[in-house]
């Protein structure tokens, strides 16, 4: 059975300002999820699977869905912050989502095979892509077999200001063991650098492996994500702003020896929208890599 794509397109950017995930950003309106799909279908993925808020629904059916009609089967599920385990109390008054892992668990009933999970307004390269598909068909009736795209840090930083990503510890054998995150990492003169939190600085290896939200599981992630995520809510879920990530997740699972995640290298370069003045640099690299021959001027 071929993998599936999941993509988490139910967030808003408060620093880029709009909804990043339909802002049109290729020479026939484009958005970045459009070459997402792209990439997967041409690495082997055989559906793709979208978490939004039911309250742009139509609007992404009609500008995002239609496109891919003819192309590969799509499925939309949607993220609501009333969405949780039976038998678990919530604050009224919260109007903040779940986070990352809420999203992936709105897939539980949905995806049955090895899987990916994206960002939807991260740019992740092909070649990304291809290393994940390769990784998924090898475990398909596996369990407790993980991995994450590992991307250089030289090639996730942002033209536009500073950026924090957490890098990755690794074991001799190139599977996860920890993540430090770094705040603030800029390029200063072609040294990387960031705060080192006592008023000093701290030079970061160009080619340290850093985590852009690019995951793959087996279908078991759905069942520690649930009890991991009913956890949370017995000791968070009447606050405000807390929310449960990824990361944690499977964190928690190396940490307990339930599953292993193998980090992925990749030469890709990553790009996004981080701040609105990075998408007149996307476009331009996405016409580049027109040019280049690596997608074709209409994808779809």
């Amino acid at each position: 059975m071929k993998p599936t794509l999941f993509v988490l397109a139910a967030g808003m950017g408060s620093r880029y300002g709009s909804l990043k995930q339909l802002d049109p950003l290729g020479p026939n309106g484009e958005t970045i999820m459009d070459y997402s799909v792209y990439d997967a279908m041409r690495s082997g993925f055989g559906k793709v699977v979208f978490v939004i808020r039911e309250s742009f629904a139509e609007d992404f059916k009609r500008e995002v869905l239609s496109k891919f009609d003819k192309s590969i089967p799509c499925e939309v599920c949607y993220q609501d912050i009333n969405k949780i385990p039976a038998g678990y109390q919530i604050n009224a008054e919260r109007t903040k989502p779940w986070g990352t892992n809420h999203a992936v668990l709105m897939a539980k009933d949905i995806i049955k095979e090895p899987f990916a999970v994206i960002n939807a307004d991260d740019f992740y390269g092909h070649e990304s892509f291809e290393v994940l598909a390769k990784f998924l068909n090898s475990v398909e009736n596996k369990s407790g077999e993980y991995c994450m795209i590992g991307y250089r840090i030289t090639n996730t930083l942002s033209e536009s200001g500073s950026v924090n990503r957490g890098i990755c510890q690794m074991d001799n054998e190139g599977y996860l063991t920890g993540v430090v995150e770094r705040i603030d990492i800029e390029d200063k003169g072609g040294v990387i650098i960031c705060p080192d939190g006592q008023g000093g600085e701290i030079t970061l290896d160009p080619n340290a492996l850093v985590s852009m939200n690019m995951w793959g599981f087996t279908p078991d992630y759905f069942d520690y994500a649930e009890r991991d995520f009913k956890e949370f809510l017995s000791e968070k879920g009447m606050e405000l702003k807390s929310e449960h990530y990824i990361p944690t997740v499977v964190n928690n699972l190396i940490v307990n020896k339930t599953a292993r995640c193998k980090v992925l290298d990749t030469p890709a370069k990553w790009f996004g929208v981080t701040y609105a003045e990075d998408r007149k640099q996307v476009v331009m690299k996405i016409s580049e890599l027109i040019r280049k021959g690596v997608y074709p001027q209409r994808l779809f």
